[in-house]
């Protein structure tokens, strides 16, 4: 591991704003904050808001700068990656911000029933091979019930043709109330859009990439029932024609479930 790597790690550990508990530890000593994140983490009964997969944090950091009154806590395992954000919120003395540092497959085991109001998935991997993968598939929609209030929103922001079109097939398989989908955010001129200028004005360092591109850029809002039977949506899907960042090689399959 590189000397940059190992500064932001030990960053990240004296950073009072960043709690880390990998599933290891999850499974062998709990999580002391779960259900007691308002009373001892953040000190106010203000809503608290997820952002899964957050990498560098700018989405979690811009708003909570918009929105003073609200809790965001951003959420990864990348730690070199969340310094960057931690470091900005720690530096400019932000009071409504948070990072942990976990797997996302164990995120029910941190938060209590009820004690989240809203998800941000902002440029997850698509997982074209594996639905229980994707973070807006009915495998992660069953987790964040268990902590996410009744009908709590979840906002989905993608480059990806692939996650925005199975992520609408779910919401449809499942009946969830859709408040808002757009296939092209930034030419999109709807009252919604211009009521939450934010979407366009918080921009992560890759969404800037894929603009750059010329990759248009998918928004979904809809709520999660606390109750109902989840159905995964049985139809292929086109895969998307075009590398990502984090891959070298495009994909053989020309389409996906």
């Amino acid at each position: 591991m590189g000397k940059g790597k190992l500064a932001k790690f030990a960053d990240m550990a004296e950073n009072p704003l960043v709690l880390e508990c990998p599933f290891w530890k999850l499974q062998n000593e709990g999580f002391a904050v779960k259900g007691k994140w308002h009373a001892d983490f953040f000190k106010n009964t203000n809503p608290i808001v997820l952002e899964l997969g957050c990498g560098r944090g700018e989405y979690t950091v811009g708003l909570a700068k918009q929105f003073p009154d609200v809790n965001f806590i951003g959420v990864d395992i990348k730690g070199s990656r969340m310094w960057h954000g931690a470091k900005e919120a720690l530096e400019t003395g932000m009071k409504n911000v948070g990072f942990l540092r976990t797997n996302i497959e164990c995120i029910d085991g941190l938060f209590d029933k009820d004690e989240v109001n809203e998800i941000w998935l902002t440029f997850s991997d698509p997982q074209m091979k594996k639905a229980t993968k994707r973070l807006t598939s009915t495998f992660f929609m069953e987790r964040y019930r268990r902590f996410l209030v009744d009908g709590g929103k979840i906002n989905v922001k993608t480059d990806s043709n692939f996650l925005a079109t199975y992520t609408k097939y779910m919401v449809e398989k499942n009946n969830l109330p859709l408040d808002f989908m757009t296939t092209d955010l930034y030419a999109d001129k709807s009252e919604f859009v211009n009521d939450n200028p934010s979407l366009k004005q918080i921009q992560t360092y890759y969404e800037q990439m894929w603009l750059g591109r010329g990759i248009p850029i998918k928004y979904i809002r809809f709520g999660l029932p606390s109750e109902g039977l989840l159905e995964e949506p049985n139809v292929e899907i086109p895969v998307d024609g075009y590398r990502s960042y984090n891959h070298e090689v495009l994909s053989t399959r020309t389409t996906g479930k």
